[in-house]
């Protein structure tokens, strides 16, 4: 959404209230005696508009009061038009239309717990906040180009974002950080990368904090910063690569299980909770009453012991993260099974 400058508007009151007090100021000091000041306002608007119908105030013979309308009137004028344009230029160009959404979204956004915070983006934020409009999580970015934020709900449709630095620890606050599931960092620089990684976990102890980054020397820093999870693209590029070369029909796989928008299939993991509805229960009580369309691939221990390919008979018990390949429906429904 292109958006009018609301500083214009602001100096063009300020203009307009300016040159109205002079006018009704300068009146009242020269009008002749029997004139009370809202004859001056009364004159002051006639004459700024233009309208002129007659001298409320006579000024017979009265060569300063002249003099000043005409100046009041040469400078007025002016100050009207440029006043009246701000103001259309406001109303029709949108910028209206721009507080009311901003202000409907920092209400949504205050709303919202549990979610996610995009920093950045940028080529590689694109992706991330495709993948999280495609899987249905509740997410908020936080860019600091106005445009860039335009283009992408563009592209992809409209979703919550914050205007601002993220570095700036205001900005990620009104993110919702305090409340906030997990922060994705993606900016441009491994040095913001770093310092929003920081900030976060300061504002955030208990958020999971994923940080890109180029430079593998900063790798070690981010994760000493508070980052829980970083992440190369040049790595990861370079596996991929890889991986095309030796077992492409592996990759073909997943690739077309992440492409697929019909059912939008992703694997996905759930902490089962004390007392939830998955305590205690088998893989295969899981399979025959619970839910539908989860093919379970792993368990996750919490001594980070991994049991791959469960039988049926594998107990579920709390502390034990369930490793799944599901759609957004059925991730929906595990989360909330999984869930004291």
């Amino acid at each position: 959404m292109e958006v009018v400058d609301v500083r214009a508007l602001v100096r063009a009151s300020g203009l307009i209230a300016m040159v109205f007090g002079m006018g009704v100021l300068g009146y009242t000091l020269l009008a002749p005696p029997g004139y009370d000041w809202f004859d001056a306002v009364y004159f002051t608007v006639i004459t700024l508009t233009t309208v002129g119908y007659a001298e409320t105030i006579d000024f017979t013979g009265n060569p300063a009061g002249r003099a000043f309308t005409v100046g009041l009137l040469v400078v007025g004028v002016g100050t009207f038009i440029y006043f009246v344009s701000s103001l259309t230029a406001f109303l029709v160009e949108g910028t209206l239309d721009h507080i009311w959404l901003k202000r409907k979204m920092e209400k949504d956004i205050a709303r919202l717990s549990g979610h996610d915070i995009v920093c950045g983006a940028g080529s590689t934020g694109m992706y991330v906040i495709s993948e999280l409009l495609e899987t249905e999580r509740p997410f908020v970015l936080v860019e600091a180009d106005l445009e860039r934020v335009t283009e992408l709900r563009r592209a992809l449709g409209e979703f919550p974002a914050v205007v601002g630095d993220a570095v700036d620890d205001d900005t990620l606050m009104a993110a919702g950080i305090e409340r906030a599931h997990g922060l994705v960092v993606c900016v441009s620089n491994d040095r913001d990368n770093l310092v929003i990684s920081f900030s976060a976990r300061l504002l955030n102890p208990e958020m999971r904090i994923v940080a890109r980054c180029v430079d593998p020397l900063v790798g070690r820093k981010l994760r000493r910063a508070g980052a829980d999870a970083v992440v190369s693209p040049n790595a990861i590029g370079g596996l991929r690569l890889v991986a095309e070369l030796v077992r492409p029909t592996a990759v073909g796989f997943l690739e077309i299980m992440l492409r697929d928008r019909e059912r939008g299939l992703r694997v996905e993991d759930v902490r089962v909770e004390p007392g939830s509805a998955f305590d205690g229960l088998t893989l295969r009580d899981l399979r025959g009453h619970h839910v539908e369309g989860v093919l379970v691939v792993a368990f996750r221990g919490e001594g980070d012991d991994w049991v791959f390919n469960p039988d049926g008979a594998t107990a579920i018990n709390a502390g034990v993260r369930v490793v799944f390949i599901g759609d957004a429906a059925a991730r929906a429904r595990m989360e909330t099974l999984a869930r004291a």
